[in-house]
């Protein structure tokens, strides 16, 4: 019984967790310059490394509600009108908030496969054999730095124009670009992100991400820096 009140109230509470309007409540003249990314997926597609509940949440609330106050809260400012990534690179407050994690999210669920795992290939798998070692090194380095980075935020796996790798841990929204570099991987922990299938276990949830990542897409990432 306790369990299912808790589960009750945590849904509860990650239906609200975005600091933004719920879409039934936006001006209807909003603008709506930025949209929504299409999954190229169905929502239970990444289970059981991802939920279809989660997948609701994460997709159809949470940067739902992103990419609309995005779109409330540049109306007007001498951003309207730039490329996403510009924006994140040089807004502040909750316009840099929204659209960092407008931004985060379109490269979180464009990186996963129900098809993926495995290691990387090609340039991606030297450099990171040669900066870790191996690509077995790099996967704990980076489950570290997600198990480690305190409250809520990012870990990602960035380059530099040189080609060179970095794992960064970014709180809240922030991204890469902030750095003036490009975001290959990026893994969420925000609580929203893995709470109701792992619950504590972010380590676990972590861990478990390999299984479902799109290795082409972010080698991609790389080979386009």
């Amino acid at each position: 019984m306790k369990i299912l009140i808790f589960t009750t109230l945590l849904l509860a509470l990650l239906s609200n967790e975005a600091q933004c309007r719920p879409p039934n409540e936006l001006n209807e003249s909003t603008q709506t310059f930025y949209k929504q990314i299409v999954l190229p997926y169905a929502l239970d597609a990444l289970e059981p490394v991802i939920s279809r509940r989660t997948m609701e949440l994460h997709y159809g609330k949470h940067l739902t509600a992103y990419v609309d106050n995005l779109n409330r809260l540049i109306k007007g400012t001498a951003l309207e009108g730039e490329e996403l990534e510009n924006v994140v690179l040089m807004a502040e407050g909750p316009l840099l908030d929204n659209a960092g994690q407008t931004l985060n999210h379109e490269l979180y669920f464009l990186q996963f496969s129900p098809d993926g795992g495995g290691e990387p290939t090609g340039k991606l798998r030297r450099a990171m054999t040669h900066r870790w070692g191996s690509v077995e090194n790099f996967m704990t380095a980076m489950e570290e730095a997600g198990r480690t980075l305190f409250g809520s935020g990012w870990v990602w796996l960035a380059a530099d124009r040189g080609g060179n790798l970095y794992i960064l841990q970014e709180e809240n929204g922030l991204n890469p670009v902030r750095r003036e570099l490009c975001p290959l991987l990026g893994f969420d922990v925000w609580e929203h992100a893995y709470y109701l299938d792992y619950e504590n276990r972010r380590g676990d949830h972590l861990k478990a991400l390999w299984q479902i990542v799109n290795w082409p897409e972010v080698e991609r990432r790389y080979e386009n820096n």
